[in-house]
């Protein structure tokens, strides 16, 4: 093999093995794409408290271990809880770090940053938490079915 056409390929194989964070949406599989992009509408109905869009992306069995040290058995409990104000943002940033797809199941994890609003606890705080998402294909559709976070630097 000729050294430039050795070296031609090396670069070819390297540019493969870039890491999941520096891929461009064309290269990500079509299920991390949608979760991705889920994620984000997710984000964003909850900073809106958009009940419809959350009713449509969360599982009826959504579970939910609050930052609040609480579990939230089902999707109407969280509901509720967005409806009475307790989960309250006017600023909302998610970072996601891993995203793993195995089967019908994806599995999101990284860090978020909120400023708490309303009747939330530590409102007027900005809060740094770690989370963790599983979605589930069901009927066709991503539902987010179970959520973990916990608050880094403030206790609730």
């Amino acid at each position: 093999m000729r050294r430039g056409t050795g070296t031609f390929l090396l670069l070819s194989l390297l540019g493969c093995m870039t890491s999941p964070a520096s891929r461009s949406a064309v290269e990500l599989s079509g299920a991390e794409a949608d979760i991705r992009s889920l994620e984000n509408e997710e984000r964003l109905a909850v900073l809106g408290r958009d009940a419809q869009a959350l009713q449509r992306l969360w599982s009826e069995r959504f579970t939910v271990n609050s930052p609040m040290n609480r579990i939230a058995p089902n999707r109407s409990a969280v509901l509720q809880l967005v409806q009475q104000g307790l989960i309250s943002y006017s600023s909302f940033e998610r970072r996601i770090e891993e995203i793993r797809i195995d089967g019908n199941l994806a599995i999101v994890m990284g860090g978020e940053t909120v400023q708490a609003a309303g009747n939330a606890p530590l409102a007027g705080q900005t809060i740094q938490r770690r989370f963790t998402h599983v979605w589930k294909h069901e009927q066709g559709e991503w539902r987010l079915i179970a959520r973990h976070a916990n608050n880094m630097n403030a206790s609730p």
